[in-house]
This record gives C-alpha cells, structure tokens and sequence, in this order.
C-alpha cells in the first residue's frame, strides 16, 4: 500500500500572559513587542500547559502561575503559510504580577491599549473610533448586497448610534477592521488611521480574544485576585478592574457590591502611599475560593 502524504499540521503554543501594574493592562511580548510567547508543542512536553510554561520560561523568563485555555486558531488564511504547511495555535490566558522578564526573546511588558487605542474609554470615547467608524462605515456601504448587514455589525460591535458600547466585545470589533482592511495584519494596504501597533502572523487577533475572555470573565469569577499584590486597597482594586475593562467604574456602587459579596477582608493595617490620608489594606479572602468557583463571583462594572 503506498501513502501519501497531503500535508503537515503543527501545533503551536501561545500565550497571553497578562499583568496590571500601576493601573494599567500589558501583555508580556517577545521580539521587541511584536510577537507573543510561543513555540511548537513537541514530542517530550508532558501536556500542552507544560509545554507552553517551558516556552514562557525559555523566552521571557518570567514564571507564570494563574493558566487556562483560551482558544485554538487553525485558519488557514490567516497564517500566511504554505499550502504543505499548517499552524494548529492553542492559546492560554496567563495571569501574573509583572516582573523583570530576563528570558532570550527579547521579552518586554507592553500595554494592552498600544495594540487596541480604540478599547480604553476610561478618559471617555477615543477620538480614534470616529476615524474607525467612518471608514467601516464606509466599508459597509460599499457592497449593496450586505449592506444592511454590514451596517448592523458595524454598529452592534462599536456602539454606534442607538447601540450601546459592550466592552467584551474586543475580538468582533478587531476582526471587523481585519475584514475591512483597517489593520496591518490583513494584508489590504490598511488605511492612514492609528489602528494600533501590528503584531506577527494572527497574534493580534489572538491578544483580543484574551482581553475579551478576561473582561467576560471578571463579571463571575474573582480572577482579577490573580494579579493583585498580596494586600491592596479598595482604590486599587478598582483601578485595577477598570484598566481591564477600559471603563471608569462608578466608586460608591462598585464598594457596596464588593462589600456584598464578601471577597475581601481587611489585613488591620493601612498605607499612606495614596498620598491621602491613610486607606485601609485589603486582601482577598482564600476561605472562600472553593465556594466562589462553584457558585461564581461578579466584580461590578457599573458605569458612571
């Protein structure tokens, strides 16, 4: 019997390794910002999750702790490879404390918004949507069958005219620009708009489904408490929830809806590093760990 063999598949390892520091969201990066950690799944990794910590380790040399499975890509015309060739990319959403990353890929923390510009409303509307929603707009027009169609994902996705903005809607707003040839990635000959910082083949695409997981997920289970430090106050925790979600968060109802849910409790002691007067320190109460997965816990984005 003779066997032919059509093509190869490989597996490839991504991660999306996140951290808050100072109030503000980054992705850990190899090649200068241009790529996420990853590497190909081989023959002796134990597990994929083991695989993709030994690439991490490797490339940045930040250890990572807090990991799941994000999603898996295998679109072939989206990778830009070979016809005898195909990327399987499996990623994990990785949740850190931000440390000095000494690894050999030339690692380096970068903010989430240098790729998304149009997803930090925290200062209010970027100026940067109405160029997006213009040209999309435009986009949409320009092919009479779909119209209406297009027009309505535009407007859904970008909460335009009647529609609201819906934050965890991080990855249908990209791939919209990938569609219409706002972004680099696709290969259009992108417009002159600031459509974020580019990253190599579809990692792009893949840090927006992280941040979209992330935002989802912070509404039920208490992972934010992944990339708190130790003891935190209530400022900080809530700074940290609005970075992620690119929103300003309303302070009375986001501390009575804390308080509710009995995440927290206080450690009895207080820091004068707010530069007010001195604020309570918090930390997360690990009684309730097992409890919370169960049942879920919703951080509350209630918006000003």
């Amino acid at each position: 019997m003779i066997r032919v063999t059509v093509g190869l598949a490989l597996a490839e390892l991504i991660a999306v390794l996140t951290a808050v520091t100072q109030g503000e969201p980054k992705v850990m990066t190899v090649r200068r910002g241009e790529a996420l950690p990853s590497g190909p799944f081989e023959l002796g990794h134990r597990s994929l999750q083991s695989g993709l910590r030994e690439w991490v380790q490797d490339q940045t040399g930040h250890p990572v702790g807090y990991l799941e499975q994000l999603y898996t890509f295998a679109d072939r015309d989206r990778t830009h490879e070979s016809a005898k060739r195909r990327s399987i990319s499996i990623s994990y959403l990785g949740l850190v404390r931000e440390q000095a990353a000494p690894g050999a890929g030339k690692p380096g923390w970068h903010g989430w918004y240098e790729y998304f510009p149009w997803e930090d409303h925290r200062n209010g509307r970027p100026a940067i949507l109405s160029d997006i929603s213009d040209q999309l707009q435009a986009w949409a027009a320009a092919e009479l069958p779909r119209r209406e169609h297009r027009k309505r994902r535009v407007e859904f996705a970008f909460g335009l005219h009647d529609a609201a903005w819906n934050e965890d809607l991080t990855l249908q707003r990209y791939e919209l620009m990938y569609e219409a040839g706002l972004v680099a990635e696709a290969g259009h000959g992108a417009a002159e708009i600031s459509s974020g910082r580019p990253m190599f083949a579809d990692h792009r695409r893949i840090l927006a489904t992280g941040i979209a997981r992330l935002r989802a997920k912070i509404k039920y289970r208490p992972v934010v408490f992944e990339l708190m430090p130790e003891s935190f106050t209530l400022l900080q925790l809530q700074r940290t929830v609005e970075a992620l979600a690119g929103l300003t968060l309303h302070k009375p109802n986001f501390r009575r809806l804390i308080d509710q849910q009995q995440l927290i409790e206080e450690t009895g002691e207080v820091t004068s590093e707010t530069g007010g007067r001195p604020a309570k320190l918090f930390r997360y109460r690990h009684a309730v760990l097992e409890e919370r997965a169960l049942s879920g816990s919703k951080l509350p984005l209630s918006r000003n």
